[in-house]
Formats: C-alpha cells, structure tokens, sequence
C-alpha cells in the first residue's frame, strides 16, 4: 500500500473515534447527566494537558521563548474575541441555546486535528512502522479527549447526535492535515507555529469557560470531584507524552 493511502486511512480511523460518544445512547438521560459535568471537568483536564505537556513543549523546541508567549497570548485573545463574536451572533437577549464554548471547541479541534493529521503524514514519511505506531499513539490520547468533547457540546446545548456530527466533521481535519502534509511537506515548517495558538485557544476554553462553568456548584462533594476528574485528565495527557518519548 502506498504511503498516501496509509495516511488517509490512519487519519480516517481517528476522525472515527469522534463516535466514542456513541455509547451515551445506551445511557438513560438521567444517569448521562450525573456523569456529564464529570466528563466536561475531564476535558478541562485534558485541554490544559494537550496545552502544557504537548503543544507548548513541541513548538519551543523550533520557536523561541518570546514568540512563544506572542502566539499562545495570541491564541488565547483569538479565541475570547471569536467567543465574543459568537455570543453576539447567536445569543438574543442574554440567552443563548447553544453555548458559544460549543463553538469555540469544535473551532480548537478542528485546528488540534490538523496538527494530528500533519503528525501522522510526517511519522508515515520516515517508514510506514513508525507512522502507524506514532497514529496509534495519537489515537490513544485522542480517544478520551473525544469522549469529552463530545460531552462538552452535549452540555452546552448540542443534541447527542448533532454533537456526534459535528464532533466527526471536526475530527475530519486530520485526513485534510495528512494529505496536506503528505504533498505539502514544507508545510510541518510552518505548522509549528500554529502548535502554540492552539494552546492558547485550549488555554482560553479550559481556563475562560470550563472552569467557571463545572465550579459553579460549590458542594464540597462536586468539588472534590470535579479536581480529582481535571487531574485524571492531566495525568492522561502526561502518560502519553511520556509514552510518545
């Protein structure tokens, strides 16, 4: 099989596993909503895990520190201006729907999915060994971060089976950064660059929605909770950077 055809397909199966919160139809309404602000608290998890443990450290390897502060603070500003402007587009008199943290999460996937997909081109065009070890390395920190996601849209407003497409739309952006980084391949040079602007995008979502959002119950139970499934996310992230090498 040709080098090409690896990575469209290693791409495909990852933008498949934007379907992980399939299960959830096999969970009543009710017992989905008791674990749903403990899978949004995961994310959160996960989103800062992806920030500091991955995107940061990669691009600081080629981007020096000054434009790495310039382009995450960039990133972060990005995404609160494009929160903003979605709030106003789609929110009427201080009601919203649909959250706009719904919005900005399928924005930050879709750009952290490129990056994936340029990844899995880039491992493919060493030797084809390393690139499906280094696809499955992705997907196995993708697939939780997926199922969180998908919880996030769920709970800003989505429909479960609008969340799950749109979620797959979002994961389909991998295919579009594995072809392009297949033919392109001048492009990872630059593709470096948008690594810290996704971290500040992810930084803006956890930080600027999320947090506030799964602390707005202040029993010490939910608390307590709620930090215990953050750090289980750190902690997820952490094990596959260390997995990664």
């Amino acid at each position: 099989m040709e080098t090409i055809y690896w990575i469209i397909l290693m791409t495909f199966i990852n933008g498949l596993l934007a379907f992980a919160g399939v299960f959830t139809f096999f969970i009543s309404k009710k017992n989905f909503e008791k674990i749903l602000v403990f899978l949004v608290a995961f994310t959160t998890g996960t989103l800062l895990g992806g920030a500091f443990f991955h995107f940061l450290p990669e691009a600081f390897e080629k981007v020096s520190l000054p434009a790495l502060i310039l382009l995450t603070g960039t990133g972060f500003l990005l995404f609160f201006f494009l929160e903003k402007y979605v709030h106003w587009r789609h929110c009427h008199d201080g009601e919203c729907k649909v959250h706009p943290v719904n919005y900005l999460i399928l924005y930050g996937d879709s750009v952290h999915n490129f990056i994936d997909g340029l990844i899995i081109a880039g491992s493919f065009l060493i030797s084809i060994p390393f690139g499906i070890i280094s696809s499955l390395l992705v997907m196995a920190h993708e697939l939780p971060q997926e199922i969180g996601d998908f919880a996030v849209l769920v709970y800003g407003g989505f429909k479960r089976n609008k969340a799950l497409f749109y979620n797959f739309f979002a994961q389909l952006f991998s295919v579009i950064g594995g072809v392009l980084g297949f033919y392109f391949l001048q492009l990872k040079d630059y593709s470096i660059f948008l690594l810290p602007i996704a971290a500040g995008g992810f930084l803006y979502i956890a930080l600027g929605d999320l947090i506030p959002e799964i602390f707005k119950n202040k029993t010490r139970k939910k608390i307590i909770t709620n930090i215990i499934a953050i750090i289980l996310g750190l902690l997820l992230l952490l094990s596959a950077k260390i997995l990664a090498g």
